[in-house]
């Protein structure tokens, strides 16, 4: 994973998600998008896009004469950092701790806990 990889926005979150699903893309096509899903005008999507690029979480290419936009990180990635700080930030690094709260306020199923079960067996080595 790459250490370099800055903290997103929620905003941010919301322009990698449609870079994740349709990109290339132009500027006018994230703008078309993201006003669509956010009801955010031209000027916030370009600001936000020459962030993300800043971040190095995006790339500018040309195509047909046009400059476009993909993700320089993929989704998988960025989410495990985000993860990893949150669980740093909120729970000193303790998934167990992160499971214990979270479990308190939501049952699990029982589909998830056999997921969870299966995972746990494979990082023991016995699956």
């Amino acid at each position: 994973m790459r250490s370099d990889l800055k903290k997103l926005t929620e905003a941010e979150w919301s322009v990698m998600e449609c870079l994740w699903e349709h990109s290339p893309a132009t500027g006018r096509e994230i703008t078309e998008k993201l006003e669509q899903k956010e009801g955010w005008n031209r000027s916030t999507t370009l600001t936000l896009l020459s962030r993300l690029e800043g971040k190095g979480a995006v790339t500018t290419g040309n195509e047909g004469g046009k400059k476009t936009f993909s993700p320089a990180v993929q989704r998988e990635e960025a989410a495990s950092r985000e993860t990893e700080d949150f669980l740093s930030r909120v729970y000193k690094g303790s998934v167990s701790l992160m499971l214990s709260a979270m479990t308190q306020k939501k049952a699990l199923s029982q589909n998830e806990i056999d997921e969870l079960y299966a995972m746990l067996k494979e990082l023991e080595g016995g699956a």
